[in-house]
């Protein structure tokens, strides 16, 4: 292929990602880039963690065991959240988001920054569902490569959860007997 057929391959390419860019947007600002960027990101992650998994020979079970995929969900669960709204994780965040208040017991509400070319990253790092893709790809690499850790560390995650479901129980039943 020539120069000239890449530049013009090039600029059609260009332009086709400009005009689904404009259409799909309706007028609104969608940061595409950064969502493609965070897609590649995430298959490269994955990638990565797959290709340690094969290196080390791990075998991949048949299916996984139910109870696993049990204690992964609520341990995906409480670390997607911890990561993504408790106030203590909120250093983590911040080079990503603003503060915008309270949401819950120990949560924030913050928001993407939308200014510096971060908004990507900070809606990844405020949004527990997009944080429990990742959550859930890293506990299964662990699981893989260092299983008893990793369920030890699950179990705890799912205790933390289960403590938490308790506290808000406790903090209702309080609340109804008081009369609030």
């Amino acid at each position: 292929m020539s120069i000239g057929a890449d530049n013009r391959l090039a600029g059609r390419l260009q332009g086709f990602l400009h005009g689904t860019r404009r259409e799909y947007s309706a007028g609104h600002e969608r940061p595409l880039g950064g969502y493609l960027a965070a897609v590649a990101g995430f298959g490269v992650y994955t990638a990565a963690c797959g290709a340690v998994v094969r290196l080390r020979g791990r075998p991949l079970p048949d299916r996984p065991a139910p109870w696993d995929v049990m204690l992964t969900s609520v341990a995906a669960f409480r670390l997607s959240r911890l990561l993504s709204k408790a106030s203590v994780t909120s250093p983590l965040r911040a080079p990503f988001t603003r503060y915008v208040g309270s949401q819950g017991p120990a949560e924030l509400h913050e928001e993407a920054r939308a200014d510096d070319g971060t908004n990507t990253v900070g809606e990844l790092v405020t949004c527990p569902f997009c944080m429990s893709v990742w959550v859930v790809s890293t506990l299964t690499a662990g699981q893989l490569l260092w299983p008893r850790a990793t369920r030890t560390a699950m179990g705890a995650l799912t205790a933390l959860a289960g403590a938490d479901a308790l506290q808000l129980a406790y903090t209702a039943l309080v609340n109804k007997a008081d009369g609030d």
